[in-house]
């Protein structure tokens, strides 16, 4: 991936709880809800901010921005099914040479709130904004299969030429290469229309024109943000969004752990609000004893890919028998009991690259052996590779947020089983960012880190962490992996429209990959959310870890 995804940092310690039976996700937990049109619903939000301007977003398709701004393309997804794209303001496009060149058709009739048509030309203009350095931070997938280079955006009168508006429902993109995911890229932050000429202003995000079902009322910075029904949204238009409430509140600044004890009271304007943060471990353990409370919350079937990565170009990490070591040194049942208490709590353990619910993901494991990894076995491919006597001085570096110290501290006893010594170095978020994805030359040896897809393709999962052009500059290749046989598989992937064609191509890339032995997986994480009781299309789907906001409905 080639933007500042926090996801990558953030997500590793946000895990939720699901027995091994709670796989049999229920929809939504609340069947006896059924949410109606009309009411106020709330979401309690951490987060001091809400951005709501499409250029700096990396929001994904069914969550926040969704609810004022529409995309080209939208996401369906429902549980037990993989993710699908679908209609949002155009077709899902159409490629006649192989998947270099996309054409969209925007559908007839589409408005924006201050009621002036959308047409083609807002669209090109939103994704040319998304290239000024001012508007920057937002998803990036497109910019170089747009040839953007040095492109600064549009406000200095310049266009991208690999974007054409024949007409006025017609967008045409050309690209670099054959590129068989655009119609998901299609679905990313940037392809929300923005009025041509507009959005100039820093504080757009505050005040941008929508697209969707809602639009900004209000906006009190660090406090609250208040939406109401954009008239101009046609429902019949939007099979994405359900627009059941007539206003939505997020209330910013909000305790995580405050805002679980609120829901699980359930009184008042709680009774019609969700947090938008992850419940806890600990705070899970202490909804088991309140059986309202525990009914409310809706837990994913999986989530993020945790991993350490091995920083490939120092030694003795350049070794792939050194490497291939840390496979089985690592003990993944501590590192889930670390995580939240026990292995149903954190999720399953993993060992592939590829997270679950993705399509054309194929289950394997390269390295087997017990949870508790296999010291034994670490200390022979450390002795292959010229360690008889074990590895000394690596530096394990982590984020601080979260319970990543636990986790770290887990993994370092089980490396000094197998004879390999690490200290830990805690860093503020910031920091962190800069001694790893930034960092042309970094320190580190190993990272704790974890990763969810943007969009529901392996594309996802495998370019933004393995591709040589993902190190350093702010990419997320954190384990420094450069292998050129590897980069050509991945562009092959990437050009290969077909989904079930390209679904093998990557599974194969994901073994190539992890008989290389950069990173090791160690599991797939749960998110667990809690609702208000009169909160109803409250659930997750297999892919995203996340409630899906768009169908989200309160009853009376």
């Amino acid at each position: 991936m080639s933007s500042k995804k926090l996801l990558a940092i953030v997500l590793a310690g946000a895990l939720g709880v699901s027995a091994c039976g709670a796989n049999d996700q229920k929809p939504s937990g609340d069947a006896a809800v059924k949410p109606e049109k009309g009411g106020t619903l709330r979401i309690l939000s951490e987060s001091r901010t809400l951005n709501l301007d499409p250029a700096k977003s990396q929001s994904l398709a069914i969550t926040t921005l969704g609810l004022v701004h529409r995309r080209l393309t939208g996401w369906q997804n429902a549980v037990g099914q993989p993710a699908k794209v679908v209609p949002d303001l155009s077709d899902t496009g159409k490629t006649s040479d192989g998947g270099k060149t996309w054409t969209f058709v925007l559908q007839d009739g589409l408005k924006f709130s201050d009621g002036t048509p959308i047409t083609s030309a807002d669209v090109k203009w939103g994704v040319e904004r998304s290239f000024a350095p001012a508007f920057g931070g937002g998803l990036g997938y497109h910019k170089d299969l747009l040839g953007g280079g040095d492109y600064k955006g549009p406000f200095e009168g310049k266009e991208l030429d690999s974007i054409k508006t024949p007409d006025e429902k017609t967008i045409v993109f050309t690209l670099t290469r054959p590129y068989g995911d655009w119609p998901w890229i299609a679905s990313t932050p940037a392809f929300a229309p923005v009025p041509k000429g507009k959005g100039a202003e820093a504080d757009y995000h505050e005040r941008a024109v929508a697209s969707g079902p809602y639009q900004v009322e209000t906006y009190t910075k660090g406090v609250e943000v208040k939406l109401k029904r954009n008239a101009n949204w046609d429902p019949a238009k939007d099979q994405v969004r359900a627009g059941l409430p007539d206003g939505i509140v997020f209330q910013l600044g909000q305790e995580a752990s405050v805002v679980s004890q609120r829901l699980a009271a359930d009184s008042g304007d709680d009774q019609t609000a969700f947090a938008s943060s992850f419940v806890s471990p600990a705070q899970l353990a202490q909804l088991q004893g309140n059986p309202s409370a525990k009914s409310r919350v809706v837990t994913s079937k999986s989530g993020a890919v945790a991993f350490l990565a091995l920083n490939t170009q120092k030694a003795p990490l350049n070794n792939v028998k050194v490497r291939q070591a840390f496979q089985y040194a690592v003990n993944k049942a501590a590192y889930q009991v670390a995580s939240a208490g026990t292995a149903a709590l954190a999720g399953d353990t993993a060992s592939t690259l590829i997270t679950q619910g993705i399509e054309g993901r194929e289950q394997f494991d390269l390295y087997p052996s017990k949870p508790e990894g296999d010291p034994d076995k670490a200390k022979a491919l450390l002795a292959e590779a010229g360690f008889a006597n074990g590895v000394d001085g690596l530096q394990l570096v982590l984020n601080k947020s979260n319970n990543q110290t636990d986790k770290a501290e887990a993994i370092q006893a089980a490396l000094a089983r197998a004879n390999i010594k690490v200290t830990i170095r805690s860093l503020e978020a910031d920091a962190f960012e800069t001694e790893t994805n930034l960092s042309d030359n970094p320190t580190y040896d190993l990272i704790l880190s974890s990763w969810q897809p943007d969009f529901p393709s392996a594309n996802s999962n495998i370019q933004p962490l393995f591709a040589t052009s993902e190190i350093g500059k702010g990419g997320y290749n954190t384990s420094r992996y450069s292998n050129s046989e590897v980069d050509k598989l991945i562009e092959e992937a990437q050009s290969t429209v077909d989904p079930a064609e390209a679904g093998k191509k990557w599974a194969a890339i994901d073994k190539k990959i992890l008989q290389d032995s950069p990173v090791v997986p160690l599991i797939y994480t749960r998110n667990s959310f809690i609702r208000g009781s009169k909160v109803g299309n409250f659930y997750i789907a297999d892919f995203p870890a996340y409630p899906n906001y768009l169908q989200v409905g309160i009853s009376k």
